[in-house]
């Protein structure tokens, strides 16, 4: 019979490691999406893009369900992560 406190830590080990790599991915997004938000300040565009917001979240819950993980959750995620998105968008344009 396997120790459940050794089975606990290599699971435990496991989100960690996923967990970091979650974090890596979000600031290589967001290095990204920051180039975004200056191209747009510099030619004068709108901070948020509703349409290809929709089109993302549509995509995602797509995906989401094909990863067998709530449609609802990854919306959430994906407004969550769009909000801070616009932010900088926004804080780019008064820059210039």
């Amino acid at each position: 019979m396997t120790d459940p406190n050794a089975q606990l830590q290599i699971l435990r080990s496991s989100i960690d490691n996923i967990d970091a790599a979650l974090v890596f991915m979000l600031a290589e997004r967001f290095r990204c999406t920051k180039q975004v938000g200056v191209l747009k300040a510099e030619h004068g565009m709108p901070a948020s893009d509703p349409s290809r917001e929709e089109q993302q979240t549509a995509r995602l819950r797509r995906l989401a369900e094909e990863a067998d993980l709530d449609p609802e959750f990854a919306e959430k995620w994906f407004n969550f992560v769009v909000a801070e998105v616009i932010r900088h968008h926004t804080e780019a344009a008064g820059e210039l």
